[in-house]
């Protein structure tokens, strides 16, 4: 089974950028759809983003669309986030999730890292 784990999470300015990977240990990476979901203090798992299994089709929740991008890179075993215009509103746990088909529904994915901190200061 495929092991997903994030890094690249830290804190930065409001305007800043920060770039997550997430790398995909064990299992058949290009057999899965890959998703990042992000969870705020008091609030519900969200998606953030999502990206199917050769890295073609991509689709972005409505608070993150032309600021963030996903991308895979499926010789390495490796998903990327790369987050602009960071807003105050974006300070979360940030999760990778490997699953069987491309969804926005957290609990259609099997397979979920422990989450990496992105906090952006006012």
């Amino acid at each position: 089974q495929v092991q997903p784990v994030e890094s690249g999470g830290g804190l930065v300015q409001s305007g800043g950028s920060l770039r997550l990977s997430c790398a995909a240990s064990g299992g058949t990476f290009t057999r899965y759809a890959l998703g990042w979901f992000r969870q705020a203090p008091g609030k519900e798992l969200e998606y953030v983003a999502i990206i199917g299994w050769t890295g073609g089709s991509t689709a972005y929740a409505d608070s993150t669309k032309g600021r963030f991008t996903v991308t895979r890179d499926n010789t390495k075993s490796m998903m990327f986030l790369q987050m602009n215009s960071l807003e105050p509103e974006d300070t979360a746990v940030y999760y990778c999730a490997a699953g069987s088909y491309g969804s926005i529904r957290p609990q259609d994915y099997e397979h979920w890292g422990q989450g990496t901190q992105v906090t952006v200061s006012s």
